[in-house]
């Protein structure tokens, strides 16, 4: 019987992260950004709490890690995040100069990273982070699909 492989840290706090933002009544979807494997910032779905559609986790951690470390490029940095990233996101994660992006559950209507626009495809995308699909996916899927459920 083969066992299953431990998620790495970063993605048990993006889900944390999801799980509270899921208490708050927001679509439960959570980030990190990591630089060397330390955490430098967290971030959780806040758009009805923040009355600011753009308040999605992705931006939430990318603004906070750029404060964090003083500037508008996370060269040496890595997001993971729970759900396959919208475009306006990728878009953020392009401009950022994220390094790696580890996402858990893919997102066919919404997403714009192997779904939709996906914005690193285009030709017009300045920057391409390296990416690693399906981390932690059962998990974020789960979180997800129990939301919605509630509210139909």
């Amino acid at each position: 019987m083969t066992r299953p492989f431990p998620l790495p840290e970063p993605m048990r706090l993006a889900l944390d992260c999801a799980r509270l933002a899921g208490e708050a009544d927001e679509v439960p979807i959570g980030a990190v950004v990591t630089r060397a494997g330390a955490v430098i910032a967290t971030g959780e779905n806040r758009n009805r709490r923040d009355k600011d559609p753009t308040a999605h986790a992705e931006m939430v951690a990318i603004r906070a890690a750029a404060r964090a470390l003083g500037t508008d490029r996370l060269v040496d940095c890595d997001l993971w995040v729970t759900l396959e990233p919208c475009a306006m996101c990728a878009g953020a994660i392009a401009h950022a100069r994220i390094a790696r992006l580890y996402y858990g559950a893919a997102d066919p209507k919404g997403g714009g990273v192997d779904h939709g626009a996906r914005v690193f495809a285009q030709p017009q995308c300045h920057h391409r982070p390296a990416l690693f699909p399906g981390i932690g996916e059962e998990s974020a899927a789960a979180l997800l699909r129990a939301f919605f459920a509630t509210r139909r």
